[in-house]
């Protein structure tokens, strides 16, 4: 369950998903600035960071 709610959140808000996986760091300003520019790199990388 917990997995499939993070899924859920990497989809809709990918830094807040890495923001609660691994807190403030370069996993998480790489997502920002991914997701900032282009969404769904932000999403995808999101995903990878998140279930790896």
């Amino acid at each position: 369950m917990n997995q499939l709610i993070n899924i859920i959140i990497c989809i809709f808000l990918p830094p807040l998903a890495v923001l609660l996986k691994f807190g403030l760091g370069k996993d998480f300003l790489i997502n920002l600035i991914l997701s900032i520019f282009f969404w769904v790199p932000g999403i995808i990388h999101a995903l990878w960071v998140t279930t790896r």
